[in-house]
């Protein structure tokens, strides 16, 4: 039974590390659109690859807020709070399958 346990934590650990870095690509996007990045900077691309999927999906259901004489886009804001939700959700899970597998 340890070595369920053992993968089942082994998950955790790898789900957490990549929730995490993809937070840091949520705010790396959303600073890129602060200060106007060139939009062809390959490292840019990639950060509108990886993060325009979940918030075009995102933006169908929350629309964007109106501020003054412009708006305002919320929705990294959610995604960054649904990431969260999910690396505290998932990762806790498995790490208390994996400890009780282990009996503690």
């Amino acid at each position: 039974m340890f070595i369920l346990a053992n993968l089942f934590y082994a998950l955790g650990k790898i789900i957490s590390i990549l929730l995490t870095i993809y937070t840091y690509v949520i705010i790396a996007r959303v600073f890129s659109s602060w200060v106007g990045a060139n939009p062809y900077n390959p490292i840019v691309k990639t950060l509108y690859l990886l993060t325009e999927p979940v918030l075009r999906k995102i933006r169908k259901v929350m629309p964007y807020v109106p501020i003054g004489a412009g708006y305002i886009d919320l929705s990294p804001i959610v995604l960054l709070i649904l990431v969260n939700f999910l690396d505290y959700f998932l990762t806790k899970t498995l790490f208390d399958i994996s400890f009780k597998l282990k009996g503690y």
